[in-house]
């Protein structure tokens, strides 16, 4: 129990840390990228726009992170509702492909799921944030490591948020929330697809 309280009392420390990033905005013009999912498929936004009706783009932080398989949960049981509105699901993050493999296994996701391997993704949505050195000597404490969960040294993780990006290539729903317990719930995007 202790060592649940002070992972809640971690994340909120990190939660304040991100306050600055604005993500995208309803509006704006979704970036375009390209990716390789975890079946080795390449995923690339332009194409799944092309067809289908909208994209449900989200960013979480790792398999470490008990908030991201929630969410990653819902979307995999809620999977055939959001298809059944012609909407592509991808989920976007910096852990290596061994970690998105955990994921999945942990939450039984079965659509694409990218590796941001430099962050491009994450900057170009305005997601993108680095852990400083305390906080990540006090992840590292309790077992999470994020530079062996993402491969790199750089110690950047995405502010969980939810984009849905129409056919035309516009973004008309964010779920952008520094808070790591808040998700976009399944009932709202599909209340907005």
């Amino acid at each position: 129990m202790k060592k649940i309280i002070l992972f809640v009392g971690l994340m909120a420390a990190l939660s304040f840390q991100v306050k600055a990033q604005q993500g995208l905005k309803e509006g704006d013009k979704a970036p375009l990228f390209n990716g390789v999912d975890q079946n080795g498929k390449t995923v690339s936004l332009k194409n799944a726009l092309k067809t289908h009706r909208s994209v449900v783009l989200f960013f979480y932080r790792g398999q470490w992170c008990p908030y991201c398989n929630k969410h990653i949960k819902e979307l995999q049981d809620s999977l055939g509702l959001l298809t059944g509105k012609d909407a592509y699901v991808i989920g976007v993050t910096p852990e290596t492909k061994e970690n998105i493999d955990k994921t999945i296994k942990k939450t039984n996701a079965g659509f694409s799921i990218v590796q941001d391997k430099d962050d491009a993704i994450m900057k170009a949505y305005n997601v993108n944030f680095v852990m400083d050195e305390a906080t990540f000597t006090k992840y590292k404490g309790y077992g999470i490591n994020l530079e062996d969960n993402n491969g790199n040294t750089r110690h950047t993780l995405p502010v969980p948020a939810t984009y849905i990006i129409d056919r035309s290539g516009k973004i008309k729903y964010v779920h952008f929330d520094p808070n790591y317990q808040k998700r976009a719930s399944v009932k709202v995007l599909l209340s907005k697809l």
